[in-house]
Order: structure tokens, then C-alpha cells, then sequence
């Protein structure tokens, strides 16, 4: 008889603990959903939770606590990031008045007749103008992206022919490093929808890029599915570096003339259009990738 009464004891508390595990699968699953729901929302509502376990309550109350340290932050972080924006805008702007005055007063002073040597240093000074306004523009235009968020203006573009304009537009700067460019591209037109202005932007970055860091050549791939490469000789790479490239403000060097942003300026512009970019260090070579 006892055997009998020690199995059906022993039967009610595996249907008894079995029951427990149910419902403490159930307030999990329901942490679990109103974390996701409190994580993507912007409002300050807290976890609540319908069970009556104490170790439940005393999650759901640590998660809060956490929650709440992590919203703190996002206002922190929101909050900073704008304000560098703002910066970034007033000061890009606050150069341009008087890099215009100094270019116009440097162009008057090269019609003047003037020493040799005078005339070199106006050079050099005229040279570091156009230098500090490029960079002064580059700054201005990387704070208007970021402020910009959903403002292109997308409708269908053909991708051969704003690569064609971006690759010309380089004509010059190619001879001058003696860069031969290996180009394929598709016959057929690749048709997507992006901004042209936007794209355009994108693709000069990327060149400007491969033509200051490149070892003199410079490979272009771009296929009909979309995906282009641009690939170039970059000795002395690391992974780190390379995993950095796009990162705002990092250069490989300290390059003069580098802001850093050209190509976080072309992943911010990228992933507004919904594609992607990312590169690839592989036997000295460094390629960048771009699917649209």
C-alpha cells in the first residue's frame, strides 16, 4: 500500500512542478514581450508583469532599473550627438565668409606685380585655401546628412550612367597619380531607386579615396545585380584599420587634408537608400564593396 501512496505523492508533484515551470514559462514569455515593446518605444512605461513569483518580480524590477539607465543614456546620447551636429554646421558655415574674402583678396594679390618669391607664396597660400574650404565643405556636408534623415529624394536612376559621370569626373586626378582605371561594367542598364545626387556623392567619395590611398591602380567591378567593387594596392593594412575605415573622423593616417568622413559620409548615404557597403582587405588589396 505504501508504494502506492509514495507514486501518486510523487505523481502530484511532478504534475505540481510541471505546472510551476509552465507558468514561469509564461511570465517569461511575457517579460520577454514587453522588453521588446519598452526597447523599440519611445515612451518612459516600464515593465509590468501579472505574476505573483518573487523572483519574477525581482526581474521584471532589475529590468526596469536597467531600462531606465539605458533611456537615460539614449537622451544622452541624442542629445550630444545634436549638439555636435549643430557645432559641426555653425562652424563649417562660420569658415566659408572668410575663406571666400581670403580667396578673393589672394586673387588680387596675384594680378599684382610682385617678386618671384612672392609669387610662391601666394601659390602655397592659394593651394591651403582651396584645401581648408574643400575640407570646410566636406564638414558642412557630412552635418547636413546626418540632419537629413529621409530626405532623399528617391525614384529610379540608372546606375551605369551617374558611375560613368563619377569616374570622368576624375579624368584629371587619375592622370596626375598615373592611374589606369580597369573598368567592367554591364552592358544593359541597371536600373534602382536612389537619389542621383546622393549616389553621385557616394561613388566620388569612394574614388577620392582610392585615388589618395591607392598604390597606382585602381579596379572597378559592377555587375547587374546591383553590387559594385572598387579595388586598389594598399600595403601595410591591419583588420582593425580596415574594420575602422568608416567610422567618422578616422583616417589610416595623418594624411593632410583628411577629415575622415568621406566614406562615413557614403555608408550614411548608402543605408539611407536601403543598401549596404562594407570592405575587404585581402593579399595587399583593399576593396570596397556596394550593393544597391
Amino acid at each position: 500500500m505504501l508504494p502506492y501512496i509514495l507514486c501518486a505523492a510523487a505523481s502530484i508533484l511532478v504534475a505540481a512542478l510541471a505546472v510551476k515551470l509552465l507558468l514561469l514559462k509564461k511570465d517569461i514569455d511575457e517579460i520577454w514581450q514587453e522588453l521588446g515593446e519598452r526597447l523599440s518605444d519611445e515612451t518612459n512605461t516600464l515593465l509590468s508583469v501579472s505574476s505573483r513569483d518573487k523572483h519574477i518580480i525581482a526581474l521584471a524590477s532589475r529590468l526596469n532599473t536597467q531600462l531606465r539607465l539605458l533611456r537615460a543614456q539614449r537622451r544622452e546620447y541624442a542629445s550630444g550627438n545634436r549638439a555636435l551636429k549643430d557645432a559641426v554646421t555653425n562652424i563649417s558655415h562660420d569658415l566659408r565668409t572668410p575663406l571666400t574674402a581670403i580667396a578673393g583678396y589672394l586673387d588680387l594679390l596675384e594680378a599684382e606685380d610682385v617678386s618671384p618669391a612672392a609669387k610662391k607664396y601666394i601659390s602655397i597660400i592659394q593651394n591651403r585655401s582651396e584645401l581648408l574650404s574643400q575640407l570646410t565643405e566636406e564638414l558642412f556636408f557630412y552635418s547636413v546628412t546626418l540632419t537629413k534623415e529621409g530626405g532623399l529624394c528617391l525614384k529610379p536612376v540608372i546606375l551605369n550612367r551617374v558611375l560613368e559621370e563619377s569616374i570622368a569626373a576624375f579624368y584629371t586626378e587619375f592622370q596626375e597619380r598615373g592611374i589606369v582605371p580597369d573598368i567592367q561594367m554591364p552592358a544593359a542598364k541597371v536600373i534602382r531607386t536612389a537619389d542621383a545626387a546622393a549616389l553621385s556623392r557616394i561613388f566620388s567619395n569612394i574614388l577620392h579615396n582610392a585615388i589618395k590611398y591607392s598604390g597606382g591602380d585602381l579596379r572597378i567591378r559592377f555587375t547587374e545585380d546591383g553590387t559594385l567593387s572598387f579595388s586598389n594596392t594598399a600595403d601595410g593594412l591591419s583588420d582593425i584599420e580596415v574594420g575602422r575605415l568608416f567610422d567618422r573622423f578616422y583616417t589610416v593616417e595623418d594624411a593632410r587634408g583628411a577629415t575622415g568622413l568621406g566614406l562615413s559620409i557614403a555608408k550614411k548615404l548608402t543605408e539611407q537608400m536601403g543598401g549596404s557597403i562594407y570592405a575587404k582587405y585581402e593579399e595587399g588589396r583593399l576593396s570596397i564593396f556596394l550593393q544597391l
